[in-house]
This record gives C-alpha cells, structure tokens and sequence, in this order.
C-alpha cells in the first residue's frame, strides 16, 4: 500500500511539475505574442500619424497654389476689364474678350495640370508610410507560414 501511495504521489507531483511548466510558457508566449502585437500597433499608429501630416503638407501645397492662382487670375480679369472699357469700337472688344477667353482657357488648363499633379504627388506620398507598414505585416503573415 505504501509504495501505491508513493507511486500515486510521484505521479501527481509530475502531473503538477508538468502542468505549472505549460502554463508558464503558454504565459510567456502569449506576453511575447502580446508585446508584438503592441509594437506592430505603435508602427501603424506612427504610420498614420506620418501619412496625415503628409497630406496636411499636400493640401497646404495645393491650397497656396489655388491662392496664388486666384490672385493672378483676378488681376488678369481686372487688367482685361480696363482694356475692354478703353476699347474705341465694338471690333475691338469682342477681339480683346476673345484674346482674354483664350489666354484664360490656356491657364486655367495649365493650372489644372499643376494642381492635378501636386494632388497626385501628395496622395503618393501620404500613402507612403501606410503602404511600407502594409508590406512588412505582409511580409510578417508570410514568414510565419
């Protein structure tokens, strides 16, 4: 009876040894799992962080662009406006209007070409950092299969 006893106490002591050992690294697995996980959150909060500030700057870009833009428009329409008023005939102001529709057509194209492509440029930009965290959880997801 002695030695069924000892054999049956030998066996709950490995049953414990055992059971506080997996416990222990399923602890510390999942403290590293959860220490990962909160530093893949940090990289992607930083991330964001970058791709806002970035588009900030875009829109600030754009913005002083339209400002600009506007400005030299408007002393374009005054400038056309004075020489319509100086006009001696009719003639010569349908020729001067036509002139001015013309010229204001050609930059209000040319602006939409610089604006469109400083748009695109700070998208890419702003999209920059999100797409590199994107590729390394990629990247991650694909060294763990």
């Amino acid at each position: 009876m002695a030695a069924a006893t000892e054999t049956a106490k030998n066996t709950v002591e490995q049953m414990t040894v055992a059971t506080n050992v997996a416990f222990k690294d399923g602890v510390e697995k999942s403290m590293a799992a959860m220490t990962e996980m909160n530093t893949h959150s940090k990289k992607y909060l930083e991330a964001v962080v970058a791709s806002a500030t970035a588009s900030a700057k875009g829109a600030e870009a754009l913005s002083a662009q339209a400002m600009t833009f506007s400005k030299a428009m408007f002393e374009s329409q005054v400038t056309a406006a004075k020489s319509m008023a100086a006009a001696k005939s009719m003639q010569e102001v349908v020729e001067l209007q036509t002139a001015f529709a013309k010229s204001a057509m050609e930059t209000y194209m040319s602006q939409f070409g610089k604006m469109s492509e400083t748009m695109s440029a700070s998208m890419k930009e702003s999209m920059k950092p999100i797409n590199e965290r994107v590729a390394a959880t990629v990247e991650k997801f694909q060294a763990v299969r």
